[in-house]
């Protein structure tokens, strides 16, 4: 979910950073850590305005306490909020927190590079950035790296520089692909890391709830634990306002983008008008991307029958929610709809039965669901119609025991696998 542009650095910069890092061992944060004790770099939270990219984060942060719990953990956070910090620092009062670049001259880029020179594996949490930079530094220090729950597009192992960056993937410890089309990519182009396998999305590990935002939320907005679902669109439509920022989702939509998400916003509309008539339940729009909250209220709220309309809610919030608040209302809802994939992992880990809708062409991310065992609720949306969506949608209703039986089995599965990369991890460590 983040794209990231990032300044590779001269082997004669480098040598000057590294200088300062070897040196820099009166800096605060690491002289005091026992020099018997491992410690994992760990690259991550790489938004705020997002809960999937916010909940990467304490997922695998969560999958490393419970498996290496005496290795010290250092999080690189690329993006952090007063809320989101607040929620880590609460659940992970032992992980120690840095910002900064590796190329950077203030305090806080030496406290990284400092952690980096120091630590025993680099590890780069789940994503879709296509970055290689921190494997050439951790290459130039002779540090073990690996990516963790990662999907590419084709483009990293193909097109101008794919034989440089072919040859740093090579090099990693570990690369496991949160779905199987990524880990085809790598393979059919010979890619040959020391581990290189299907591995689950950090995200499905996240345990954080905040019971008190997530209860008052549904009590202020009138909804019954498993009496509703949720959904929401995934709209061609900017990340960031203003012309300094990335032009993301795209900044200016084409014709075509709009004409996209007005026809997805009517099968969803259909959808919940289906939904609505033949259960009497309610829909909550929730958002996954901050964004989203403004388009999905025009585009299927407010466009929606006033009979219709009255059982549906668009979670309007003045602060975007965070994952915990989040991982709390899908904790209670009856099924997870949504275009996007992180609010289906979060309801997933928080046992609640989801169908992704997805859309190919965002990443091959989408494919996690098929390989961890539920391609039954996996749902292209521009070849699904609403009917066939309702159809999957009253499955699980008629026989709920057995979908939520069907959650806990494929995430049974992801624990297991989650096991085994930490049970590998555990042995680069060891050497």
């Amino acid at each position: 979910m983040h794209s990231r542009s990032f300044v590779t650095p001269s082997r004669r910069s480098f040598m000057k950073h590294a200088g300062l890092v070897l040196g820099a061992a009166a800096l605060p944060g690491f002289a005091e850590v026992e020099k018997h004790q491992k410690m994992i770099v760990l690259q991550s939270a790489w938004d705020t305005i997002n809960i999937g990219d916010i909940g990467h984060t304490p997922g695998t942060l969560r999958v490393l306490e419970q498996h290496l719990p005496d290795v010290k953990v250092v999080l690189w956070a690329s993006k952090l909020d007063e809320r989101v910090t607040k929620l880590l620092r609460t659940r992970f009062p032992k992980v120690e927190i840095l910002e900064g670049s590796l190329t950077g001259k203030a305090e806080r880029d030496e406290l990284l590079r400092q952690a980096i020179a120091k630590c025993d594996l680099f590890m780069r949490n789940s994503g879709m950035g296509q970055a290689t930079d921190f494997m050439e530094w951790c290459g130039e220090l002779g540090k073990p790296y690996g990516v963790f729950g990662q999907s590419y597009f084709e483009t990293m192992v193909d097109g101008k520089g794919a034989a440089q960056r072919i040859a740093l993937l090579d090099k990693a410890a570990f690369i496991y692909c949160r779905d199987g089309n990524t880990l085809e990519i790598l393979k059919r182009n010979g890619v040959k890391p020391g581990v290189l396998e299907f591995g689950p999305d950090g995200c499905f590990g996240i345990d954080v709830r905040d019971e008190e935002k997530g209860l008052a939320t549904m009590k202020r907005l009138g909804l019954e634990e498993r009496k509703f679902i949720t959904i929401q669109l995934r709209t061609h439509t900017a990340k960031h306002d203003g012309v300094h920022n990335p032009p993301l989702n795209p900044l200016y939509p084409t014709p075509e983008n709009v004409a996209d998400d007005e026809r997805r916003a009517g099968v969803y509309r259909e959808l919940i008008s289906l939904w609505v008539k033949q259960t009497g339940m309610k829909v909550l729009i929730a958002p996954e991307v901050k964004k989203e909250s403004i388009h999905n209220k025009r585009l299927i709220y407010d466009l929606l029958p006033p009979e219709i309309q009255k059982n549906v809610i668009n979670l309007e919030v003045d602060e975007f929610w965070n994952a915990d608040e989040a991982a709390t209302v899908f904790a209670r809802a009856h099924t997870v709809v949504c275009h996007e994939p992180h609010s289906p992992i979060i309801a997933l880990a928080n046992g609640t039965p989801i169908l992704h809708t997805y859309s190919e062409f965002h990443s091959p991310k989408c494919w996690m669901f098929r390989d961890i065992g539920l391609s039954e609720w996996l749902l292209e949306f521009d070849s699904t119609p609403a009917e066939q969506m309702m159809a999957a949608l009253l499955k699980i209703d008629g026989d709920y025991p057995a979908a939520l039986a069907r959650v806990k089995k494929s995430m049974d599965f992801v624990h297991e696998r989650f096991a085994g990369s930490m049970q590998m991890v555990k042995g680069i460590l060891e050497d």
